[in-house]
């Protein structure tokens, strides 16, 4: 199937996507939408004969535990909703911890890598199966950006890639900015990834932007599209002509004049290569041995003692670069920052300017083991034992919104006037 140009689609640029020229296709995170019922921007672009694919954050098939089935299932709905031709997911870990190391579940809230070793590769290989089964399309696993390595890794992520597919038949979706980030983070040369990779199994590319610091790429969403991921696109091109190429930006949104400007560099890339087409073609999949729970019980060690050194403190785990670590961490803090801000938006506006250094303290202490609304309802509580916020008002309003949220059931419309109207009040 040819999927064409397109777009990341996010509801603060849907205006934006309809009007864009030439958008054959876009993609959609999978979890910010609902099962039963699309946005009307999606619902528009439908019925004008946009391909819409769900593009999963969660599953985390990378980690020692199988597949969720709530989870899959989740992806499954999504998938027939948007009457999508596959659905996509990454290669990575997401969380870690649990019964198999009888530790507490630990919630990365991004993804991280997933070691290049056999055993880890067995794992996924039997997760990408699992899931394969679950889905009512074809599935496509993305490569990650990462700012970090594992030691004694066995495989380079082409061997990795090509011994995925050749074990699952799996589809690949190749992020070329991903690409250019583990060059510049870790030194891998794109082009050694390409030559190894089967580019034959290529359902659709990734290109987005990213900003270096102190001489860490960081692969942020969030900035234009740069000359070397372009490289790594045009190199790739030389290859192979992929089904797909969608742009991605998801923070930082800039005027659609700018987004067409990147479109149209992407395409002009693509106009100047010479690779042979690739097809959605089925590969045969040799049979699958059993795996040994012992296997995942020792990849769930080594995960959950990565994540524990990154969330929660813990000392780094042999081998890894303690800076690099502290480096990871620090950006896993942030982004919990701004997406608690996100989807509790009520708490930067109550805490004003000391929401972040307040919510980095806590988040320095304490991991997170579910998501992002039950983290907003614990950093609120936590404030609240505390005696924080020092302003009356502004504690008042903090212990309202959390009764509101952490109550079994929400208060009804009176109650949450009458709260709103003493708040003034009390504040004058």
């Amino acid at each position: 199937m040819k999927l064409g140009i397109g777009i990341g689609w996010r509801p603060e640029i849907a205006a934006e996507v309809e009007a864009l020229p030439g958008i054959d296709w876009v993609e959609a995170v999978a979890e910010n939408l609902c099962a039963d019922h699309l946005p009307d921007s999606l619902v528009r672009l439908r019925e004008r004969g946009v391909t819409v694919i769900p593009h999963g954050v969660s599953l985390g098939l990378g980690g020692a535990g199988r597949p969720d089935p709530g989870k899959l299932a989740d992806l499954a709905a999504r998938a027939t909703l948007l009457g999508a031709p596959l659905v996509t997911e990454h290669i990575a870990f997401v969380r870690a911890g649990g019964a198999r190391t009888g530790s507490p579940v630990l919630e990365a809230g991004h993804l991280l890598p997933v070691p290049r070793t056999r055993a880890a590769l067995d794992v996924l290989c039997e997760n990408v199966r699992i899931a394969q089964e679950a889905l009512p399309v074809p599935l496509a696993l993305e490569n990650i950006a990462a700012l970090i390595s594992w030691p004694d890794e066995e495989l380079t992520e082409g061997q990795f890639l090509a011994e995925l597919v050749g074990r699952t038949g799996v589809r690949l979706l190749i992020d070329v900015a991903n690409l250019h980030t583990n060059h510049v983070n870790r030194g891998e040369d794109p082009a050694t990834a390409l030559d190894e990779l089967p580019v034959e199994a290529i359902a659709y590319v990734h290109v987005a932007g990213g900003i270096e610091k102190d001489g860490v790429w960081h692969d942020t969403h969030a900035h234009p599209v740069t000359a070397p991921v372009l490289d790594v696109l045009a190199a790739l091109r030389s290859r192979v002509d992929p089904p797909g190429v969608l742009l991605e930006r998801d923070e930082a949104f800039p005027p659609a004049g700018e987004l067409a400007g990147e479109l149209d560099a992407i395409r002009g890339v693509l106009e100047k290569g010479e690779g042979a087409s690739a097809a959605w073609a089925t590969a045969e999949v040799p049979p699958a041995p059993l795996l040994a729970e012992s296997v995942r019980d020792g990849v769930a060690v080594a995960q959950t003692a990565l994540l524990s050194a990154l969330v929660a403190g813990t000392p780094a785990p042999k081998g890894f670069d303690r800076r690099r670590l502290g480096v990871q961490s620090r950006a896993l803090a942030a982004k919990r920052a701004d997406v608690v801000a996100k989807v509790a938006p009520e708490l930067p506006e109550i805490l004003g300017d000391g929401y972040r250094a307040a919510f980095l303290a806590y988040a320095g202490a304490r991991p997170m083991t579910a998501g992002y609304r039950r983290d907003a309802l614990d950093f609120a509580e936590h404030l609240l034992v505390a005696g924080r916020p020092e302003d009356d008002a502004a504690r008042r309003r903090l212990t309202y919104w959390w009764r509101d949220r952490a109550a079994p059931r929400p208060p009804g419309r009176a109650t949450r006037l009458a709260r709103a109207a003493r708040s003034v009040l009390v504040g004058r």
